[in-house]
Order: structure tokens, then sequence, then C-alpha cells
């Protein structure tokens, strides 16, 4: 397993940080805030008009087919610059399992909008009182017995992001004793929109559904699985930029800040504790490298998404702390960096599953793993 990157893949990294350094700042964010505005225009149509929404997504369809790890280190970016744009949103949750379930009719007709940006599309694949992999959404067919595409949904989606400004979710629900994913148009009667405020200040979406008519793109655990995997492992990733960036404006805040004539870094116990964050930091990189690296080769991957999206929860909420305390005061300030860093870093750590569930999930791998 080789974490190098490719002439290609950096040449997408240092793409991706060109924009977003260029349009996103702290103050173009305090000035969303303060307009509530929740999406950077400008910045969402750089990264299309460059080829970025769709560097993961089949050429057939006017993406780049670079693969995952591309996908990822533009996901990583956008980490690092706590980027309100909703790349996760449409080209992970949305795009991607359309490029791998879709029929080649839903491919052509939103495949081609949502790489050019113009269309935004999203994934519903979280409900309060259940893990993701356990929707209570039910789906019934309309075709009769043969159930072959037209279908209702009946149920709640909560935290859907860019839910209100999505053209089309997918969305994952029960058929029977089986799962599957549908596309869902969010104007279609029998579907309610509310609005969920969120940590990050980025609204995300309730989905009220009550007989809601929606296209199957597939059935079958796996297709579920294989969507939550590359869904938590974006989140890995975006939480690599949120906490290298954490660790370094720490380690730059420590060394300039003097207690008693001296930087707060040459103390032994500040020096010890952001050496911790560091450590915790890597193990984010690395477990979400490695298992971005397997998805990206289509190899079994379960344990090592679950192992980097737990690292992402249990180390990231160490990092995050540790950068609040060693800034003092200053790190509670709502009008300093530091603090969108650490909203950033609890809504990481929460979608698709909190520590607990992630060690929990791989404590039972392990035990049904024969010796």
């Amino acid at each position: 397993m080789d974490f190098t990157f490719s002439e290609e893949q950096q040449a997408v990294k240092d793409l991706a940080a060109q924009i977003l350094e260029g349009t996103i700042s702290h103050e173009r964010l305090k000035e969303m805030r303060t307009n509530g505005e929740h999406l950077e225009a400008k910045a969402w149509q750089e990264l299309a008009n460059a080829g970025l929404i769709g560097i993961a997504l089949p050429e057939a369809y006017g993406g780049s087919g670079q693969g995952f790890v591309a996908a990822t280190l533009v996901l990583e970016q956008i980490g690092r610059h706590v980027a309100p744009v909703p790349y996760y949103a449409s080209a992970v949750l949305g795009a991607m399992p359309i490029a791998r379930y879709g029929t080649e009719a839903q491919k052509q007709a939103l495949l081609p909008p949502a790489i050019a940006g113009t269309l935004i599309l999203s994934g519903a694949y979280q409900e309060a009182g259940t893990a993701a992999e356990e929707p209570y959404t039910q789906a019934e067919s309309t075709d009769g017995a043969n159930g072959s595409g037209h279908w209702s949904l009946s149920g709640q989606k909560d935290f859907v992001p860019a839910g209100l400004d999505a053209g089309r979710i997918v969305v994952s629900a029960r058929t029977g004793d089986d799962v599957g994913l549908f596309l869902l148009d969010p104007t279609s009667a029998g579907v309610t929109v509310v609005r969920q405020d969120t940590t990050t200040g980025i609204p995300e979406a309730r989905l009220e559904l009550s007989g809601a008519p929606a296209d199957l793109l597939v059935v079958g655990r796996e297709a579920l699985e294989w969507t939550l995997q590359h869904a938590m492992t974006a989140l890995c990733a975006m939480g690599v930029g949120v906490f290298d960036r954490e660790v370094r404006m720490t380690a730059d805040y420590t060394s300039t800040r003097k207690q008693f004539d001296r930087p707060l870094a040459s103390f032994q116990a500040v020096g010890q504790r952001a050496a911790d964050a560091y450590i915790d930091a890597e193990a984010i990189r690395l477990t979400t490298w490695q298992a971005a690296w397997r998805l990206e080769h289509d190899l079994p991957a379960a344990v090592e998404v679950t192992t980097a999206k737990y690292w992402l929860a249990e180390g990231g909420q160490r990092v995050a702390a540790a950068a609040q305390h060693l800034h003092g005061g200053i790190g509670v300030d709502r009008d300093y960096p530091l603090h969108r860093y650490y909203l950033w870093a609890k809504w990481l750590q929460l979608s698709l599953g909190g520590a607990s569930h992630h060690l929990q999930k791989l404590g039972r791998m392990l035990a049904d793993t024969p010796v």
C-alpha cells in the first residue's frame, strides 16, 4: 500500500487549494454568516469549472474518471478551508451512487449538470433513532408484482446535507426484508422539506415522506454498504484537513504567545498536549488514506473504513479540545477562526455514527473473524 500521491493527484490537491484560498477567507465566511448565506456560489462554480466536482465520476458523463482518492484530496482542502460548498453532498452522497447503480437514462439526465455545478445532488441516509445501516423509512413498489422502477417512500430522514438546495436526493429505505436506494425529487407531492440548523452554521434538511414517489436505483444491502463506506471516508477526508489545520493553528499560536517571557510552546505540558494532538491528526490521516485506497481499488474495506471513522470521531474530539484549551480564552472567541473548525469537528464526529457506534462495529467484526 503506497500513500504517495501521483503527479495527477497532487495537481488535483494543489488546484483545489488554489481555488479555495482565492474564494474562502475568514472575512468572507463572516460576511456569509451575517447575510444568512450558506453556499459560497463562486467557490462552487470555480470547482465545477476546474473539473473537480466530477474528478471521480465517469468520463462518459463529463467527469474525469480519476478515482475516489482524487475526490478525497478535494475534500481534504474543503475541510482545511471549512468551505461552505456542497461537494460532500453532491459529488459523494448523490452522484457516486447514481454513477454506480443508476440506469443509463438516470446517469445521462443527472450526472452532466451535477458535474457542471448547475444541479446539486444529495443523499439521505440518516434517521433519528437508528443507525444509517438500518433505515426505518419504508419503500413500497407502485409497479405491481415486478417492482421494476417506481416506488413510494414513507418515513423521515434527518440531517440531509444540502437538502435545502438539492434537486435530486438518493434515499435509503427498507424494501421488506432488504434495503434499497431510491431517487427522490424533493419537490414531489408527499415530500416536506424542513430546515435543520447544525453546529457548522450550514443548514441541512429533514425530509418528511408520506407516500412520496421515487425511482429505484438498486435493491441490495451491498449497495447501501458501498455508499456509506464512501460517505464515511469522505467525512474522514474532510477531517484530515480540519484537524491538520487545527494542529497548525495551535502550533503557530503557542509558538508566538508568551507567558512569563517565554513562548507557551516551551512549557512541557503544552508541548506534550500539542504532540498528542499531532499524533491523533496523523492517525486520522493514515487511516483515511488506507480506507480510500482500498475503496478505489474495489478491495474489502469495511474494517478500514470503520477504523478511520472511529479515529475521526475519537481522535478528532481530542484534537479539537486540545486546540481550544491551548488557545486559552481566544479559543472560545466566536470571531476567531479556530471556533469554526471546532464546530466542523463536532459535525464530522457525529455524522453517520459517533465513536461508540463504530467501536462496537469493530468489535463485532473482530468477534466474527475466525482466528
